[in-house]
């Protein structure tokens, strides 16, 4: 949306949000990058996400899928979560420092040898991968592999924050394609050219199907499938999982979906992703409203 578009108090909004981001942003910038990821990590987790209600949020979320978790546990996680948040953010500001971090990345599973084998043949290939660990680690750790690889991004709501967004996420690695019309028409000539897309499909699109997810159903967007199995892509789930020391990364790739139709191809990616979440679920964004309106005994 763009901000001609907005009433006058939504533009102030966010216009005063951005500030505080920038803020935060610009400061942390001066630091070492050892201090001003972990640094950031606090401020969104201990400042921040107490006054945007993320906690009461993460909560409600574990509490419908995950009701009997001791709640020591669930504190930790509401902690945890806005923490990895924090840091995700600042790194995609760090430039060549997370890029470092992120080429240095040990990457493993079943389904880097049919990736390679894909880049052998020409064939595309389509990464679904999810708002986990820090998402942009993965493409930084492949384009310097030599991956031919874009990525679809949706913009963010406040058009302020998205300007500098979009530029920060760009100088990590392009192509970069927009959601929309022009976006698609980018994808598909850069999917029959054998390039390699990266897509993140963990957020309620009520367009797609009502599939699991922990146990719930959950509307989940189909297009992954549905483009490798109209382009001939390989569908290979990919995420970074964060290590303990919060800076550095394990890009782990799950082995390729094998095509079939739509539904089933994406429920396997969904149970692949909760697998993850289940070992790591302090790393996976609990923010997000993924069982939206609806709730299950």
């Amino acid at each position: 949306m763009a901000a001609k578009e907005l009433s006058f108090a939504k533009k102030a909004e966010y216009f005063a949000s951005n500030l505080v981001i920038r803020g935060i942003i610009g400061a942390a910038l001066l630091m070492p990058y050892r201090l001003r990821v972990p640094a950031v990590g606090w401020v969104v987790s201990s400042l921040i996400a107490p006054l945007a209600g993320w906690r009461k949020r993460i909560r409600e979320n574990l509490a419908l899928v995950e009701p009997d978790m001791p709640k020591d546990e669930v504190e930790a996680i509401c902690r945890a979560v806005p923490d990895n948040f924090g840091r995700t953010l600042i790194e995609i500001y760090s430039g060549e420092a997370f890029k470092k971090r992120a080429i240095a990345a040990r990457i493993s599973g079943p389904g880097l040898e049919a990736l390679e084998a894909a880049r052998a043949e020409g064939r595309p290939v389509i990464l679904v991968t999810g708002h986990f660990g820090n998402y942009d680690a993965v493409r930084a750790s492949l384009i310097a592999r030599g991956h031919n690889m874009g990525a679809l991004f949706r913009p963010m709501r406040n058009p302020y924050f998205n300007a500098h967004y979009v530029h920060a996420i760009s100088q990590i690695g392009e192509p970069m394609f927009e959601q929309g019309r022009r976006g698609m028409i980018q994808i598909v000539k850069h999917l029959r050219a054998g390039g390699v897309l990266g897509i993140l499909t963990d957020l309620t699109f009520g367009a797609g199907a009502q599939l699991d997810f922990f146990g719930k159903p959950a509307w989940t967007s189909l297009i992954t499938a549905e483009l490798a199995l109209k382009y001939d892509a390989a569908l290979i789930p990919v995420y970074a999982a964060r290590q303990e020391n919060g800076l550095d990364f394990e890009i782990i790739v799950q082995e390729e979906v094998t095509p079939s139709d739509p539904e089933t191809m994406t429920q396997t990616v969904n149970h692949g992703l909760e697998a993850l979440v289940r070992e790591h679920p302090g790393q996976w964004f609990w923010i997000h409203r993924r069982w939206k309106g609806r709730r299950w005994n």
